[in-house]
Formats: C-alpha cells, sequence, structure tokens
C-alpha cells in the first residue's frame, strides 16, 4: 500500500506491515537524472556523426536513437531481471518463479517470474537502494544500459551493416552487459560481495563498450583506402561534435550524480569531481595536440573532456575535488596517447572508442583505488567503504584490477562469439559491402542524407593534397611534429573541400 503523509514523503507498506520511507526529492532527482542520462545517447550519436564523412554522417545518429529502442525493449523484457533481480547469482540475475503478495491492486498476491517483463516492478524497495521504489530505480537504469552499447557499435562506422545491429544490440546487451552490471551493482555480484568501487560505470559502461569496439573493428577489418590519403579527412562537422560534447557533458551529471541516487551532498559531490574532471581532461587533451600542430583544437578539447568524464565515472562517488584534478589530467594523457594503439596494432578503429572507453575506464577503475575515500563516500550519510590507499586500504588496487580485466576479457570474448555466429547466420553480417563504403551507408543502407549533398570526388580517384591528417581515418593525427610552413596553411584551408567526402 502507497500513502502520502504531510511531510512531503511516500509511505510503501510491504506485505509484512513493515513501513518504508520514500523522500520524494530522491525520487524527483533520480528521475531528472533519467532524462539527463536519456539526452546523452543522442549527443552520443552528434558526436560521432561530426567526425566521420558526410556520406556516413546520418548512420551514427541513427543507431544511437536505435539503441535506445532495441534496449528499452529489452530492459523490459528481461534485461532488468538478469541484472538486477535479487534472486541472482554471483554473475547473473535470474528469471526463476517466487511468491510475492504486493499489496497493491491488482497485483494482491500473484506468482510472478521476477521481474520478468517488469511484473513486481512498482512500489517496493530498489535493490539500488531502499530510498527510492524498485520502478525508479528500474527506468533510470534502463538508461545505463541503452547508451553502453550505443558507444560500442560506433566501431561499425563507415563498413557496417544496420539492419543487424538490431539483433547485435539486443543479444549483446543480454549477453555482455547484462552480466557485467549484475557482478559489479546486484548486492550478488562478486565484484560488489569482493569490494570493487565502481560508483557509475567504469566496467559496465566503458570497459565493456570499448572493449566490444575493439572486438568489431578488428571483425569488419579495414575501411576501403585504410593507410592513404582517402582516408585522411578531417571531421565533416565540428559543430556536430561539439554538440554533442556538450549533451555528453550535460547528461553526465545525472550519470554520475545521479547514481547516488539521492538529493544528497554525496549527489553534489559527484557533479563537483564530474564537471572538473571533465574541464581539465579537455584543456590536457587539447594541448597535447597543440605541440603537434601549433592549432588549439575544438575536437581535441571535446575529445579530452569525453577522456577525463570516462576516467572519473568509477570513482565520483568516491573521491574528493583535489583527486578529480588527476583523474582528469591522467585520463586524457592515457587516452591521446593510446590513439595511437591502432597505428602500431594495425586495428581500424574509426572513432578511437577502445582508447577513449577502455583506456580512459581503466585509468579510472585504478586512480579509484589509490583515491578514494570512505569519508567522501559517507556524505550520503549511510555509505560505509574501507576505502583506497589514502585511506591505507591497499588491497583495493586488487580489487579494481580484477574487475578490470575481467571486464575486458568478457566483453571481447563475447562479443567476438557473438559477431561471429551472426556471421553465418544469412542476413545477419554486420560487414557490409565495399560498394557501400564508396556509396556511403547513409545512401546504401538508409535511402536518406544528413544534408543535402555528399560529394564522391575523393572516392572516385581524384588526387587530394590532404596536407596533416590522420590516415587511419579518426579524430586523433598519428604524432608526428609539424613545422608551420606557407605551404601547410594552404592545405588547411583546403580542408573543408576535403571533409565533403
Amino acid at each position: 500500500m502507497v500513502e502520502f503523509v504531510s511531510t512531503g514523503d511516500m509511505n510503501y507498506v510491504d506485505a509484512a506491515g513493515d513501513t518504508v520511507v520514500y523522500n520524494l526529492g530522491d525520487i524527483a532527482w533520480t528521475l531528472a537524472s533519467t532524462a539527463l542520462v536519456w539526452l546523452m545517447i543522442p549527443g552520443l550519436g552528434f558526436f560521432y556523426s561530426g567526425l566521420l564523412r558526410r556520406k556516413n554522417a546520418l548512420s551514427m545518429i541513427w543507431t544511437s536513437m536505435v539503441a535506445i529502442g532495441v534496449v528499452s525493449f529489452q530492459w523490459f523484457f528481461w534485461g532488468y531481471s538478469l541484472a538486477f533481480s535479487e534472486t541472482g547469482n554471483a554473475y547473473i540475475g535470474d528469471l526463476s518463479e517466487y511468491r510475492v503478495t504486493v499489496g497493491i491492486a491488482p497485483f494482491n498476491d500473484r506468482d510472478f517470474i521476477e521481474y520478468f517483463a517488469l511484473k513486481g516492478v512498482l512500489a517496493e524497495p530498489s535493490i539500488g537502494s531502499t530510498r527510492i521504489p524498485a520502478i525508479v530505480f528500474c527506468i533510470y537504469q534502463c538508461m545505463f544500459a541503452a547508451i553502453t552499447p550505443a558507444i560500442a557499435i560506433g566501431a561499425i562506422a563507415e563498413r557496417g551493416r544496420l539492419g543487424p545491429i538490431l539483433v547485435f544490440v539486443f543479444v549483446w546487451a543480454t549477453l555482455v552487459y547484462d552480466p557485467i552490471a549484475c557482478w559489479t551493482w546486484n548486492s550478488n555480484g562478486w565484484s560488489f560481495v569482493m569490494g570493487g568501487l565502481d560508483f557509475a560505470g567504469g566496467t559496465p559502461v566503458h570497459i565493456s563498450s570499448g572493449t566490444a569496439a575493439l572486438a568489431i573493428s578488428i571483425f569488419l577489418g579495414k575501411r576501403r583506402g585504410y593507410g592513404t590519403a582517402r582516408l585522411a579527412y578531417k571531421p565533416q562537422n565540428t559543430t556536430y561534435v561539439v554538440l554533442g560534447t556538450v549533451f555528453l557533458w550535460f547528461g553526465w551529471f545525472g550519470f554520475n550524480g545521479g547514481s547516488a541516487l539521492s538529493a544528497n551532498l554525496r549527489a553534489a559531490q559527484a557533479c563537483i569531481v564530474t564537471n572538473l574532471a571533465a574541464s581539465v581532461g579537455g584543456l590536457t587533451w587539447m594541448l597535447w595536440d597543440w605541440r603537434l600542430e601549433k592549432k588549439w583544437s575544438a575536437v581535441g578539447f571535446c575529445s579530452g573532456a569525453i577522456a577525463g568524464l570516462v576516467a572519473i565515472t568509477p570513482a565520483s562517488g568516491f573521491v574528493g575535488a583535489p583527486a578529480s584534478v588527476a583523474f582528469g589530467f591522467l585520463g586524457a594523457t592515457a587516452c591521446n596517447f593510446a590513439t595511437q594503439l591502432k597505428f602500431v596494432l594495425g586495428y581500424d578503429d574509426t572513432l578511437d572508442i577502445f582508447a577513449s572507453h577502455t583506456v580512459g575506464g581503466v585509468v579510472g577503475n585504478i586512480l579509484t583505488a589509490f583515491f578514494a575515500q570512505s569519508s567522501v563516500a559517507g556524505f550520503d550519510g549511510f555509505t560505509v567503504i574501507p576505502g583506497g590507499w589514502i585511506d591505507h586500504h591497499y588491497i583495493q588496487l586488487g580489487y579494481q584490477l580484477a574487475d578490470s580485466v575481467s571486464g575486458f576479457a568478457y566483453s571481447f570474448v563475447m562479443t567476438t562469439i557473438i559477431l561471429w555466429i551472426m556471421h553465418y547466420i544469412p542476413g545477419l553480417s554486420l560487414r557490409s559491402t565495399e560498394e557501400t563504403e564508396i556509396l556511403g551507408v547513409d545512401d546504401a543502407e538508409m535511402g536518406e542524407f544528413a544534408y543535402d549533398y555528399v560529394g564522391l570526388e575523393q572516392e572516385i580517384g581524384q588526387a587530394l593534397d590532404t596536407g596533416v591528417g590522420a590516415t587511419g581515418g579518426a579524430r586523433e593525427p598519428e604524432h608526428k611534429h609539424i613545422t608551420p610552413t606557407d605551404s601547410t596553411h594552404s592545405n588547411e584551408k583546403a580542408a573543408p573541400e576535403v571533409s565533403r567526402s
């Protein structure tokens, strides 16, 4: 039974007659954070779209929106139960039947499959926090489940088929995201029980998605013209990159701050460190790029801000403001230099998803072991942790490494298995044809465009003097020191023509 009292709180009386008090402010903050995280997903699409060529720009926005649709259904169908059922094991939730008495019509005295199709998910205390009801926790966590595959499938950029993505996202969310979320955040999960600290998704969101992107990049192979001037293009719409970053940065306040699941000082502290890490990360990456080309890059600032946000994610509810400066600087530095891995190892990660999310997530997890403070975690008034090295709890580093390595290995292996199984099912192979690459995914797969025209001059063999650029076709050029000359500046002026292709 639910009742509202004069104090502005909501009381829920369970089947045993016990009363649970919910503060409406906590519920309102969590629901507002849900909307903020939702906004991050199309923001991710705009960010990806701006980095590509015009003929592939719309497909990335499409994939981000489709991820919301597919995962929202998957989460309703069984995703929430697989991740957060109370009767699950150390690795994944279950769909087993048990008897519940909900006490709210029309659900009185029914046999439910726990949380399957969201049955029984309403006013009872959530597994994430007794301060909010399960239905609020469910929709909030749905946004995390949706953005994670959206990050990963950016790896299909310019050479992936769109139809099979619908199947891939559903299967990947079920077999990869849900188990990792369970072992990280479910009170039965092995990492949770061990003592791993991951406030908002360093492993379930960033390491899992970035590693999946690496697996996808390796599976799909290199794009046509990889390693030549054909792919030495600049981002086709830097405004989209900035706009996407704005949506992501704005939404990250709900991503990290909302993970407190309550409107309290811990949520405020999470917002403080989130903003500071992003700011320091953006400045750091921009300065690292300036040393190479002596240009103040908007794309560099945006890339660094995202790297800082990724790094601070697992620690945002555990560290103080001074520590977040280290997260921003070290996260952006590590991710910036990790963009060179694709040149060394020979894989085509078009959007540097592995470098930004896996590397950033691992750095964040490790730094959490050093800087986590029990006093900061206690800002909400009830969380108790032993802390990290700063609190002389040295074993925490082992916990963080175990969680990071497990998330990396599990995501890479399972993603690769899913891709190869789909490859041998008629109609589900993810790799597009060479003709699609030449024409552009937008036209070949969608019949729609992000703009009113798309140039094909570069694809039909026109020689282009591109000057400085990323021969791998990504946001970050290969690190070669360039001395500005008159010819360099003339090439830069011609860059907008290159970006039309």
